[in-house]
């Protein structure tokens, strides 16, 4: 068993695809509007959905904002250097919620952004050799 992709609904998809792909480097790795049920996916990632875990953006034609729910908690990307993504991030003009820096209670360095959409995205370093 592997994870396949988490879905998240968003309300403007041609802005979430740029965010991903422009701001965090993925790939649009296929999209496909499906009339009938008037929706369109667009899956997203780092690699071929084959061997990497991908995000599945769902537009909703005509719903352009949701409430999360108080469950989600947050996507993370792992990168070389936290508080260099996190710069780059704030240069592109993505909102930074919490600033590069170690995390409370430990030494891993992580930050919080968010999407277009709300979503907050934890950014944690590599952490070569861990378990």
């Amino acid at each position: 068993m592997r994870l396949l992709h988490t879905m998240l609904r968003v309300g403007d998809l041609e802005r979430s695809i740029a965010f991903y792909t422009k701001v965090l480097g993925m790939q649009l790795l296929r999209r496909k509007d499906y009339p009938e049920g008037e929706f369109t996916l667009a899956f997203v990632g780092y690699g071929d959905e084959s061997e990497h875990t991908a995000i599945e953006l769902t537009y909703n034609w005509g719903q352009s904002e949701y409430q999360q729910g108080t469950g989600f908690g947050h996507l993370a990307i792992e990168v070389d250097d936290v508080y260099r993504a996190t710069d780059r991030i704030k240069a592109q003009g993505g909102k930074v919620l919490r600033e590069a820096g170690p995390m409370n209670a430990g030494s891993t360095i992580i930050s919080f952004i968010e999407d277009p959409d709300g979503y907050p995205i934890e950014l944690i370093g590599t952490r070569a050799g861990a378990v």
